[in-house]
C-alpha cells in the first residue's frame, strides 16, 4: 500500500503540514492548490521541500467544472489548466485530478465530454503528465464511478485514468461489486474517507463530515478489499475534511491518518487472507480489565480508601517496595498508588485523586507492544525493585497508562509484587460487585474521533453507534468500543459546549480522563441495600422519573417502589433489562455506577439525560440559586 494524504486533510501552514506528513511515515502527499496559493514561497520551493522530506507529490488537485462546457468558458478552462500544468512541473507532480462537473452550464453530451478529455489528455501527455477523472457525488451528470470509468474507456488515451473516491461512491450507494469491472491499471489513485451516515446534501456532507477509515459508518473495508482483490496496488490517499480535524494539531492528524491506513490495510489483509499480510501483529485480543489504578496524594489516600471500603472492597495487598495498596472484591481490583517521585504521584499532582492507569488482560503481551509501537503509540516504563515485574505499558487517554498483562497469568502479578493482607481477607464482606463492566473516559470534543481510532486500531474491538445525550447545558456525544466477548468495554464521551457535565469535568480535571467506572452485580437490589447500610451516598432520582417509567413499561407497582427506594434507573429493550444506580462523585471528579444486566448489552442511553440532570443539581451555581 503506497500511502498518501491530501494536504487539505491537515491543519496549519503548508510547510508544517508537509513536515507532519513526513514524520508520520507517509510516502506521498497530494498538493491541494489552496495550500499552495496561501504559501509565501514559490512552487519550486514547495517541490524541493517535498523531496527533501522524502515524499512524493502524488497528485495536484483539483480542477472543477471542466468538461462539457462550450465557447469562451471552454477556452478559458483549457488556458487555466495549462497554467496549472506549469505549476505542477515546478512542484514535481505528474497527476492532475479533475472532478466531475457540477455546473448548471455543463452539457451532458457524452461526445463533447469525451472530446474534452481527449484534448486534455493530449496536452498532459505532451508534458509527461496524466489526468485523473473523479466522479464527485454532487456532479451534475456524472456522479457515479461507473459513468466516469465509461468516459475513461471511451476516451481511450493512456494519459487519462480514473480516480476513485470511497466517499463519493459509498454515500451514493454505488454497488461495490461494480469495482471489479474496472481495469486496475487505469486507476491512477484511490481517495479514502469514511463518514457517518446522515441526511445532508452531498457537498456539505463531504466538506464537514469526512472521517478517517474506521471512524465512520461506510463499508470501507469491503470497498478496499474489492479493489485489492481486483489487483489494484497503487496509491491510497486520505482525503478528509471535517471541522474537528481542522481544529487539531497537524502532528496529531497526520499520525491518526497513518494509523487509520494501517488499520484498514490490516483488516483487508486478514479479510482476503493475504499470505504476506501487513507484517504487523494483528489487533490485540483483550479479555478484560485486571485492575484500575488510582493516583492519590497524601491527603487523598485515606478518603479514597474509605470510599472503596464502603463500596465493599477489602484491602488485600500492599506492594513490596512501593506505596501502593490493592483493594479487591470478587473479580475487581482497585489500586491506590501514592509512591513519591513516580508517574502516579505526578499524575495526582496534576489531576488530584483519579484513575491514572488500567491493567488489561491480553493474549500476547509482546505482540501488543509491537502493535502499539507500529501505530506510533508511546510506550512507558519505570524503575522496579529487585525481583519485581516490569509490566509493559502504552500511553492512553490523557497521558494515562494501559498495562498489558498476559491473560491467565494475572495472579503472578499479585503474588510476585504484592504482600497479602491476610487479616483483611479473613474478615472480607463485599456488596456483591463481581467485575468491571465498563470504563467511561471523557475527552475534548475535537479529540474524540482520534481516541476512537486509537482503540479501534490497537484492540480487536468494534464500535457502537454514536448517541446524543441531553445535558441541561448542551449535548454530550457518547460512543463505545467493546471486545467480542464484551469483557472489555470503553465508553468515550465528549461535548462541544462548555457547561455540560463532560466539559466541566475536563475543566476541573485539567484534561481528559476517566469520569466514571461501571461495576457489575448479579443482584442490584441486594447490592443497593448493602450500600445503603454502609452509608454510601447514591444519586437521588426524581419521583417524576418513576411515574414515567411505570407508564412506559407497565411495570408492577412493587417493582417501581423498590427501584425508587434505592434510586435505581431501569431500561428495557426487547427481552433485555438493565438496572443502574450511581454514587455521588468523589471530590467532583469521578463516580461509580452499579449495573445489572439481564440479556441486555447496551449502556442505558435513555437514562443518561435523567442521570446528568440529577448530577447537575450539585453544580456550585445550582446550589447557590437553591439557597438564595
Amino acid at each position: 500500500m503506497f500511502t498518501s494524504i491530501a494536504s487539505v486533510s491537515i491543519s496549519g501552514r503548508l510547510d508544517a503540514k508537509l513536515r507532519a506528513i513526513a514524520d508520520a511515515g507517509f510516502e506521498g502527499v497530494e498538493l491541494v492548490e489552496n495550500d499552495l496559493l496561501a504559501f509565501d514561497g514559490t512552487p519550486r520551493d514547495v517541490g524541493r521541500t517535498i523531496r527533501e522530506l522524502g515524499l512524493k507529490c502524488t497528485a495536484f488537485q483539483r480542477v472543477d467544472d471542466f468538461e462539457g462546457m462550450s465557447g469562451a468558458v471552454r477556452t478559458h478552462n483549457f488556458n487555466l489548466i495549462e497554467r496549472k500544468l506549469d505549476t505542477m512541473e515546478q512542484v514535481g507532480a505528474d497527476l492532475l485530478i479533475v472532478g466531475s462537473n457540477a455546473s448548471t452550464a455543463t452539457s451532458g453530451d457524452r461526445q463533447r465530454i469525451v472530446a474534452d478529455f481527449h484534448e486534455l489528455a493530449e496536452r498532459a501527455h505532451a508534458r509527461g503528465m496524466r489526468i485523473g477523472y473523479e466522479a464527485l457525488a454532487w456532479g451534475r451528470y456524472i456522479f457515479d464511478h461507473r459513468e466516469a470509468w465509461s468516459v475513461v474507456k471511451e476516451t481511450n488515451h493512456p494519459a487519462l485514468g480514473l480516480v476513485l473516491g470511497s466517499f463519493h461512491s459509498l454515500v451514493r450507494n454505488i454497488p461495490i461489486d461494480s469495482l471489479p469491472d474496472i481495469d486496475p491499471a487505469r486507476i491512477f489513485l484511490v481517495h479514502l474517507a469514511d463518514a457517518p451516515v446522515i441526511q445532508m446534501d452531498f457537498r456539505s456532507w463531504s466538506r464537514h463530515f469526512r472521517y478517517l477509515p474506521g471512524q465512520g459508518e461506510l463499508d470501507l473495508e469491503v470497498y478496499v478489499a474489492a479493489l485489492r482483490a481486483r489487483g489494484y496496488n497503487g496509491i491510497w490517499s486520505l482525503e478528509v475534511f471535517n471541522d474537528r480535524y481542522r481544529a487539531s494539531a497537524a502532528s496529531t492528524s497526520a499520525v491518526d491518518g497513518m494509523r487509520a491506513l494501517r488499520y484498514i490495510e490490516d483488516q483487508v489483509a486478514r479479510r482476503l487472507l493475504l499470505a504476506k499480510g501487513s507484517g504487523r501483529p494483528p489487533r490485540v485480543q483483550c479479555h478484560g480489565i485486571e485492575f484500575i489504578e488510582f493516583a492519590a496524594n497524601d491527603n487523598e489516600v485515606e478518603p479514597l480508601g474509605q470510599m472503596f471500603e464502603t463500596l465493599g472492597f477489602t484491602l488485600t495487598g500492599r506492594h513490596r517496595s512501593k506505596r501502593v495498596t490493592r483493594w479487591s472484591q470478587n473479580g475487581i481490583n482497585l489500586l491506590i498508588n501514592n509512591e513519591p517521585a513516580s508517574f502516579a504521584r505526578a499524575y495526582a499532582d496534576m489531576h488530584g485523586a483519579s484513575v491514572c492507569a488500567m491493567g488489561v488482560r491480553v493474549e500476547d503481551v509482546q505482540a501488543a507492544m509491537e502493535r502499539s509501537q507500529a501505530l506510533q503509540i508511546s510506550s512507558f516504563s519505570q524503575p522496579v525493585g529487585p525481583g519485581e515485574l516490569q509490566i509493559p505499558a502504552a500511553r492512553g487517554v490523557g497521558e494515562s497508562l494501559l498495562y498489558f498483562i498476559r491473560d491467565g497469568e494475572q495472579q503472578h502479578v499479585w503474588k510476585n509484587d504484592f504482600l497479602s493482607v491476610s487479616d483483611s481477607i479473613a474478615g472480607a464482606r463485599g456488596v456483591g460487585l463481581l467485575r468491571i463492566d465498563y470504563v467511561t473516559q471523557t475527552m475534548q470534543y475535537d479529540a474524540m474521533l482520534s481516541w476512537l481510532l486509537y482503540y479501534l486500531s490497537l484492540f480487536a474491538v468494534s464500535k457502537t453507534a454514536q448517541v446524543e445525550i441531553d445535558d441541561p447545558f448542551g449535548l454530550v456525544y457518547s460512543q463505545a468500543v467493546e471486545s467480542s466477548d464484551r469483557t472489555f468495554r470503553i465508553v468515550l464521551n465528549s461535548s462541544p459546549t462548555p457547561q455540560t457535565l463532560s466539559s466541566r469535568f475536563l475543566h476541573g480535571f485539567m484534561g481528559a480522563g476517566v469520569q466514571h467506572l461501571a461495576l457489575q452485580t448479579d443482584d442490584i437490589f441486594s447490592t443497593a441495600q448493602l450500600l445503603q447500610e454502609r452509608g454510601v451516598q447514591t444519586l437521588p432520582i426524581p419521583a417524576n422519573y418513576y411515574e414515567d417509567l411505570q407508564a412506559r413499561f407497565d411495570l408492577d407497582s412493587a417493582l417501581i417502589e423498590r427501584l425508587a427506594a434505592h434510586n435505581i434507573l431501569y431500561e428495557r429493550e426487547g427481552q433485555g433489562e438493565y438496572f443502574q444506580l450511581f454514587t455521588r462523585a468523589f471530590a467532583k471528579r469521578f463516580f461509580f455506577e452499579i449495573v445489572q444486566r439481564r440479556n441486555y448489552q447496551a449502556y442505558g442511553a435513555s437514562n443518561a439525560a435523567v442521570r446528568i440532570a440529577a448530577q447537575s443539581r450539585y453544580r456550585p451555581d445550582a446550589r447557590a440559586s437553591e439557597q438564595g
